[in-house]
C-alpha cells in the first residue's frame, strides 16, 4: 500500500492515520519512541500492513508484470497502483467528492500534528498537501506521476516507462488482483487496530 492505501485503511483513527502515514519515515526504535503512543501504534501498523500486502498471493501475482524491469522495486510499483484502484473502489469512496472530501480531513489531521513528525515528512507533505497527491492517485495520469516520484527516491532505476507500460496494458488483470487483495488487507487492519490497548 502506499500512501491513500495507509491513510485509508486506518478507519478514521486520528493517530493511527498519522503514524500509518509516516511509516516509512520513521527510522530506528529511537525514532519511535519520540512519537505520541497512538502515532507510534500507527507506525507499527503500517508495518504491519506493508509485510501483509507484500507476501499476498495477488500482490505476488501483480509483481510478475514490473520483475524483469525493475526487480526488487516490482512491490512498490505495486503498492502504488494499488492506490489508484482503492481511490476508484466505489466500496472505499463513493465518488469523487467523498474521495476529495476524505484527502482534505486527512491533511488536516496531519497538519493538527506536524511539529512532532520527523523533518522528513514534513518536507514532502507540503508537496503532497499543496498538490493534493492522495487525490491524484484517481486518475492515469496522476499514477503516471506517482511512478515518477518513485524513481526520484530510487537509488538503482532511472525512469518508470516500463513500469506505466505495464500498468496501462495490464490494467484489468491488475484491478482484479486489487479485488483478491482488497478484502483480506482490510479485515488484516481492522483485526489489527482492533487489539490495540483501548484508551
Amino acid at each position: 500500500m502506499n500512501y491513500l492505501g495507509h491513510a485509508y485503511l486506518s478507519f478514521k483513527n486520528p493517530e493511527i492515520l498519522v503514524g500509518n502515514m509516516i511509516g516509512d519515515y520513521v527510522k530506528g526504535l529511537n525514532a519511535l519512541e519520540t512519537l505520541p503512543e497512538g502515532i507510534r501504534e500507527g507506525v507499527l501498523l503500517h508495518r504491519k500492513l506493508d509485510a501483509f500486502a507484500d507476501t499476498h498471493p495477488a500482490s505476488q501475482k501483480a509483481k510478475t508484470f514490473f520483475r524483469k524491469d525493475y526487480r526488487l522495486y516490482a512491490g512498490a510499483f505495486v503498492d502504488s497502483l494499488y492506490d489508484h484502484f482503492i481511490a476508484n473502489d466505489p466500496q472505499c469512496f463513493l465518488s469523487e467528492q467523498d474521495l476529495f472530501q476524505f484527502t482534505q480531513e486527512s491533511y488536516a489531521i496531519i497538519s493538527e500534528r506536524l511539529p512532532l513528525l520527523p523533518e522528513s515528512f514534513q518536507k514532502m507533505f507540503a508537496y503532497m498537501k499543496e498538490q493534493n497527491w492522495l487525490y491524484g492517485y484517481r486518475n492515469v495520469r496522476g499514477m503516471q506521476k506517482s511512478f515518477n516520484g518513485l524513481v526520484h527516491r530510487a537509488r538503482y532505476i532511472d525512469n518508470a516507462d516500463m513500469a506505466y507500460e505495464a500498468f496501462v496494458s495490464n490494467y484489468y488483470t491488475l484491478n482484479q488482483y486489487y479485488y483478491e487483495f482488497i478484502d483480506d488487507i482490510k479485515a488484516f487492519a481492522a483485526t489489527a487496530i482492533d487489539a490495540l490497548p483501548k484508551k
